[in-house]
């Protein structure tokens, strides 16, 4: 049993994980992702958060997603000079999502894991959306950001998440196809996007260990 939470800049996933995990009693893996994933991949997590994914590569587009997502802002440049094969990383963060599902009752942000655990049958995917305003003005509360610089990381941050989903995975981010849920949080506001997750999931029975 796992939950993924897709999510665009600034609507809230983070949150509405945390919600979720906690009406379920399971555990969430959001920035813990980056430790995983730099032991496996034989790296400090300084450096592996470090990166920024703007550069070409899929370190730089990978780690703003993983650093970042708990509190929806974006990694300041560091002027970190380390690279890793795209390849390698990639099958190191398959393999920690694969191990979340494995081990199940766990609320799962971002990494592409709707495309590594589509074929997982005890698996409830979530897309959160949100209209530009809404999420530009939540990532200014949370992030103390200035209205320009909000929607300059939310243009980004979005554009290669959707860049890392048709790269390695050959999938439409944006098509609603792909998730059980697409729900707006503009809308329904956060605890009410937690509550639909967590209806569903107690209608499927799951909860608690």
């Amino acid at each position: 049993m796992i939950i993924t939470l897709s999510r665009q800049y600034g609507a809230g996933g983070s949150e509405v994980a945390r919600q979720v995990a906690a009406g379920l009693g399971w555990s969430v893996i959001d920035n813990e992702i980056v430790d995983l994933v730099a032991r496996q991949a034989g790296l400090e997590p300084e450096v592996v958060a470090a990166q920024d994914e703007r550069v070409p590569g899929f370190v730089e587009r990978l780690v703003r997603a993983l650093a970042n997502s708990s509190q929806e802002y974006a990694v300041p440049e560091l002027g970190v000079a380390v690279r890793v094969e795209e390849p390698n990383i990639v099958k190191f963060t398959e393999r920690v999502v694969k191990e979340a599902a494995r081990e199940g009752r766990v609320v799962l942000v971002g990494r592409a894991a709707p495309a590594v655990l589509g074929r997982i049958p005890e698996a409830l995917h979530i897309k959160l959306v949100a209209p530009r305003p809404f999420r530009i003005g939540l990532a200014m509360k949370s992030e103390k950001l200035d209205a320009a610089t909000a929607e300059r990381l939310m243009d980004q941050t979005d554009a290669n998440r959707a860049r890392y989903h048709r790269e390695h995975y050959d999938r439409d981010w944006e098509d609603p196809a792909h998730f059980h849920m697409v729900l707006n949080t503009g809308l329904l506001g956060l605890d009410g996007a937690s509550a639909v997750v967590l209806a569903e999931a107690r209608r499927r029975g799951w909860g608690g260990a």
